[in-house]
């Protein structure tokens, strides 16, 4: 987002277009007249933005949650912890050299709240808030500055064209807009429109992943240190699979960020 300078009262409720390409309500301090302050003031009465936590009307400088909402996501300060959960689900599988995540999912938790309002609901602009607060705790760490690009788990194309969007990509440009680094979509391909992971034991989800994912073109990927990015860690099939389709480029390496992981 640019930098705006603000006058006068809290008064103008407008609609920002970021860089992005996602649509995102923000308040802006402007000088009007006393008129329109009252007109305003009655829009915001009937038309208010809600928490998408607990359903209460954010007040200015909220974004998406309400203060109180916020600080209850359940965050795991993983990001400087080597040898975090996140990491452990990974180790002896494949070859990475960070994990992390943002959050503890559980069922009917905040996050999984939010989750299910971002895939099953459309709601794009929470996928993109929890990727920038994923995005600021990366940029804590010492090793963010070394990732080259950043790549979403890609949906099948039959599953993207039905729900219009992939959530991991949102979360993907989410990071990007705090870490500065470039997302690509269309590297890292999935060519099996697989049977949905719920309810399936850890082998049979690494089975169901199997050949799942291909890239598109591996010499641009020589060399290069990935983030690869996702909504929730449960077994961590789906990443494991995708991530060694990744190391079939030459010299690349991986590092493994998601939103939620499950306990």
């Amino acid at each position: 987002m640019g930098r705006f300078t603000f006058y006068g009262s809290p008064s103008v409720f407008q609609i920002w277009k970021g860089e992005c390409g996602y649509i995102f309500p923000i308040f802006m301090f402007v000088k009007i007249s006393p008129f329109k302050q009252i007109g305003l003031g009655l829009m915001h009465l009937f038309y208010p933005r809600l928490c998408e936590g607990c359903n209460k009307p954010l007040v200015a400088g909220e974004e998406l949650l309400c203060v109180g909402c916020a600080v209850e996501l359940p965050e795991t300060n993983y990001h400087n912890i080597s040898d975090n959960e996140s990491a452990l689900r990974f180790a002896g599988r494949i070859p990475f050299q960070y994990a992390t995540t943002l959050a503890y999912f559980t069922n009917d938790g905040l996050l999984q709240h939010l989750l299910h309002g971002l895939k099953y609901k459309g709601k794009q602009e929470i996928g993109y808030y929890l990727g920038r607060r994923l995005g600021l705790g990366l940029r804590e760490t010492d090793w963010i500055a070394s990732v080259d690009l950043i790549i979403p788990v890609p949906l099948h194309i039959t599953k993207q064209n039905s729900r219009g969007f992939n959530q991991s990509k949102l979360i993907a440009d989410g990071i990007a807009s705090v870490t500065n680094q470039p997302v690509s979509e269309g590297m890292l391909t999935r060519v099996r429109n697989t049977e949905t992971q719920t309810h399936k034991t850890r082998t049979e989800r690494v089975n169901n992943m199997q050949d799942a994912f291909t890239i598109t073109a591996p010499g641009t990927l020589t060399n290069k240190h990935i983030l690869l990015c996702d909504d929730v860690l449960t077994t961590g099939a789906t990443l494991e699979a995708c991530a060694l389709a990744l190391l079939a480029a030459e010299g690349v390496k991986i590092s493994i960020a998601t939103i939620g992981i499950a306990v």
